[in-house]
């Protein structure tokens, strides 16, 4: 028969009736008169695995630099030895020969100089937006306050020169001393200076991939078509790196096409242009574009996929706040523009 459960009461520890009883004891000793207290157990925390840190390789000689570093110190003292021997040549003909030689080498190395200094300057400045958005991509992560300003601050820098921002540089500082999650601070950033900013690239890959389907689809020779796409894609590729605050010269040219087409290696972005392309012409439209309408309208599909993959590789700040743009959105432009312009032309015909 169970016993009726005991009535709460106040109770000292030291008082003699305590009787501290383990668990496995309390049933078989317990006593009358006596207040029975048994210890529950702690409880055991879950056991925590550290992940080390996997061992990174070795960094061995990379024979690519060294390769084409030794090479370019090979052409530059070619180089200059060879102007050395044609205004030595030039002064033992005339005296006022050999000076304007000089001149000429004197401002073509100052030329050369300048040129190299834009170049190194240009790097940084990608490089400094490359940190900038893995730091951001790390605060919005950890939510860390004190490292969400340092980016604000080095992103209004960025953003010091482009007129357009002046209303969001101006509504950024009226929150810069606001308590502010850092996590939060960073999508405000992103909706007020990303916003225009991912409006006018939009605007300019569609424009540059409208280009490339018409050339492309009017173009009668093949090396046409890869030039012109060439030269419109390295187009496109320099006018989002300058939209987002990057400066690219030659190099962080051929560096952000680099990273470009790893990107769209990596995210599969050609795959998805060729289903994308397929799913359209399944449902159709086949039967509307002859052959070569259909060759311009994949590569201007092309065009806008490298256009998105440079907005990844540009962009100072991820997509947290802001909708990543889809290459179907841009398929749909450029489609209702095609068609404008093809509607356009009939009109044009009959009239």
């Amino acid at each position: 028969m169970s016993q009726p459960p005991r009535r709460p009461a106040t109770f000292k520890l030291d008082d003699p009736d305590v009787v501290l009883l383990p668990p496995a004891e309390e049933a078989g000793r317990a006593q009358r008169g006596k207040v029975h207290v048994t210890p529950e157990p702690e409880p055991t925390p879950p056991a925590v695995i550290l992940e080390t840190a996997p061992l990174l390789p070795r960094r061995s000689l990379r024979w690519g630099p060294l390769f084409w570093g030794s090479l370019g110190g090979i052409v530059l003292l070619g180089l200059g030895l060879g102007l050395t021997n044609l205004v030595e040549d030039l002064f033992n003909r005339s005296t006022a020969l050999g000076a304007v030689g000089l001149g000429f080498a004197a401002a073509f190395a100052v030329a050369l100089l300048a040129i190299g200094l834009r170049e190194i300057r240009a790097l940084l400045r990608l490089s400094t937006i490359e940190t900038l958005h893995l730091r951001a991509s790390a605060v919005l992560a950890s939510d860390d306050r004190v490292e969400a300003a340092a980016i604000l601050r080095e992103l209004m820098r960025l953003a010091h020169g482009n007129p357009r921002l002046a209303h969001a540089r101006a509504v950024l500082q009226s929150h810069s001393r606001d308590i502010i999650d850092g996590a939060d601070l960073l999508r405000l950033a992103e909706r007020e200076v990303m916003a225009p900013l991912d409006a006018e690239a939009r605007r300019l890959i569609i424009t540059a991939a409208q280009r490339v389907s018409i050339v492309t689809a009017v173009s009668p020779r093949a090396l046409v078509d890869m030039l012109f796409v060439f030269a419109a894609a390295a187009r496109l590729i320099r006018q989002l790196a300058l939209l987002y605050g990057g400066r690219p010269g030659l190099l962080g040219l051929i560096k952000l096409t680099r990273q470009a087409i790893a990107h769209l290696a990596i995210t599969g972005g050609l795959a998805a242009s060729d289903s994308l392309v397929q799913q359209m012409l399944g449902h159709g439209i086949a039967a509307k574009l002859s052959a070569r309408l259909g060759e311009g309208l994949l590569n201007g599909l092309l065009t806008a996929r490298l256009g998105l993959a440079t907005i990844d590789v540009t962009r100072p700040l991820p997509f947290a706040a802001l909708p990543r743009p889809a290459l179907a959105d841009l398929a749909a432009d450029l489609m209702r523009n095609r068609e404008a312009g093809t509607n356009a032309g009939a009109d044009g015909k009959e009239g």
